[in-house]
């Protein structure tokens, strides 16, 4: 009843459909670029990483200081016991769950500049799981222990989101050194919400066991799949598989995280070169 009349949450029909489109061009989208010349992308896509880097920096802080007015219990919190700090954390988790719909646009990028080879099971999966799983828990559990993975998950898009922005200038991109970190941080931010989310199982409270058993298993098939994309994409014979394939991507991308990876082929010439005038 708290966000009777919010956008996009009264009926789940609008959520389906975008879903339905996103999976479709997901599909579509690479024959129709087939035999047409990639886009270049890189004004807009500094842009729109700003932008979500601010709207995460935005949720992160708002997350964080509702928290504290509410005196959230981090074993177990209900979704009625915080006063008007929950009423907070439901308008900064709807911002939340809309900017899951924005970041469609993470794989629509992709496509117009045929970087094909990132759009992999795990980025689909997560992008297009993640806005049908938040329309639902806003209309049931729009606060109260929702609001861990939300928070772990909104500081881990700002550095993510920044790393894209940044390495969509080119004279930026000898300087990004910490993309491997993103993914284990991503990594840490499962097990820790699975962590807190099992406390609520253990030492429960008024917030429903049903959502907290689906949340667990929902981190455990993102630990899986980020796990297995972590080996192919860092060990050895990943790392030189994917330089080949990537002398074919001149796309202006460094980025190997959330199921992204790009190509350094143009940061590597830059070292090259600098090796020569050394030398």
């Amino acid at each position: 009843t708290r966000v009777k009349g919010w956008f996009l949450l009264d009926n789940y029909v609008p959520t389906l459909v975008c879903s339905i489109l996103y999976l479709l061009i997901v599909w579509l989208g690479p024959k129709y670029m087939k035999t047409r010349q990639p886009f270049s992308c890189r004004g807009i896509l500094v842009v729109y990483n700003l932008g979500l880097t601010l709207l995460s920096l935005y949720m992160f802080c708002e997350l964080v200081t509702g928290i504290w007015e509410g005196q959230y219990n981090f074993f177990c919190q209900g979704t009625r016991s915080g006063g008007e700090a929950d009423m907070k954390i439901i308008r900064v988790l709807w911002w939340y769950y809309f900017s899951k719909l924005i970041e469609f646009m993470d794989t629509f990028f992709f496509i117009l500049r045929k970087n094909n080879h990132q759009i992999t099971v795990l980025h689909v999966y997560h992008h297009a799981s993640m806005l049908n799983i938040w329309w639902f828990v806003m209309n049931w559990v729009p606060c109260g222990h929702s609001y861990f993975g939300a928070t772990l998950n909104s500081f881990i898009h700002i550095l993510m989101y920044s790393y894209y922005g940044l390495s969509s200038i080119p004279s930026m991109r000898p300087y990004l050194w910490w993309k491997k970190y993103i993914t284990q941080g991503q990594l840490l931010q499962f097990v820790l919400t699975i962590i807190q989310t099992s406390c609520g199982v253990v030492w429960p409270c008024t917030f429903p066991l049903g959502w907290l058993y689906f949340q667990i298993g929902y981190m455990i098939s993102l630990i899986a799949l980020f796990t297995n994309f972590y080996i192919q994409t860092y060990n050895k014979k990943g790392v030189s598989r994917r330089r080949e394939h990537q002398k074919d991507h001149q796309n202006g991308s460094v980025a190997a995280v959330n199921g992204h990876t790009g190509s350094f082929s143009s940061l590597e010439n830059n070292v090259k070169q600098r090796k020569q005038r050394k030398d």
